[in-house]
């Protein structure tokens, strides 16, 4: 599976930031008043030439800073009262970054961690995933199974530096404002960690066969990539799915 994530032109600072605040200058100096709505998604990424994942994480930086109000199977509306700056607070790294930075490490570390696990690191990676399952299970989710699954795998490589790279990705994760309010809109759509996926990495472990963990590893965080963006599209997915079924029964009722 192919992701385009960074293809834009913008320089200086996080990509995001760069489009969050241009699009914020832009709706102060008028272009777009309160209460009209932006243009779709695409023309945006058009404009400021960069990828559509982009776009949205400047989106939530601006609904986190109160610029807009993303209304679901609407669009995303200027609210009233425009702000004069963003708060460096809400500007962080974005999780599409994120992602792109684990598959690399992550991808690294499950190989180097098929060689060197050890018998009694492999059954605590296999209580993680049972773990995990029975989180899945559970309201609200709190990913800690996970998040545990993926540094038992770093701590096995025995590379301090790995194991502090891919500590910080997920402290990045957990602590960017961006990241949190698109992975809460993940849970909403009713996204969840997915096991066969994980599952494919322990067994590429229990083989101690260092590629397959990498390939199963990569393919699990691109998969990751597509599922926060089919989530922060589910909105006007779910309004799609309504007016279609409002179309149907219509029909019924002619017939």
């Amino acid at each position: 599976m192919n992701v385009s994530i960074d293809t834009g032109r913008l320089t200086g600072g996080r990509l995001y930031q760069r489009v969050a605040e241009q699009l914020a200058a832009v709706i102060n100096g008028g272009e777009y008043p309160p209460g009209s709505r932006l243009p779709a998604e695409r023309k945006l990424a058009e404009r400021f030439e960069v990828s559509r994942p982009t776009v949205r994480e400047a989106i939530i930086a601006l609904e986190l800073a109160g610029f807009v109000e993303v209304r679901g199977g609407s669009g995303v509306y200027v609210c009233d009262g425009n702000k004069d700056t963003l708060a460096s607070s809400t500007l962080d790294v974005g999780p599409f970054d994120i992602l792109e930075a684990r598959i690399l490490f992550e991808g690294e570390a499950a190989e180097l961690a098929a060689k060197k696990i050890t018998d009694e690191e492999m059954a605590e990676v296999r209580q993680a995933l049972s773990d995990m399952v029975t989180e899945n299970e559970g309201e609200p989710i709190c990913e800690k199974a996970d998040e545990n699954f993926h540094m038992l795998i770093a701590r096995a490589t025995k590379n301090d530096a790995i194991i502090s790279v891919c500590s910080h990705l997920w402290a990045l994760r957990n602590s960017s404002p961006v990241s949190a309010r698109i992975l809460e809109k993940v849970r909403q759509a009713g996204s969840k960690p997915r096991i066969e996926e994980h599952h494919a990495i322990l067994e590429a472990l229990e083989t101690r066969n260092g590629p397959a963990a990498r390939a199963a590893m990569r393919e699990h965080l691109t998969r990751v990539i597509q599922q926060l963006l089919d989530a922060t599209e589910a909105e006007a997915v779910e309004e799609a799915r309504r007016k279609v079924m409002h179309s149907r029964e219509r029909f019924n009722l002619i017939d």
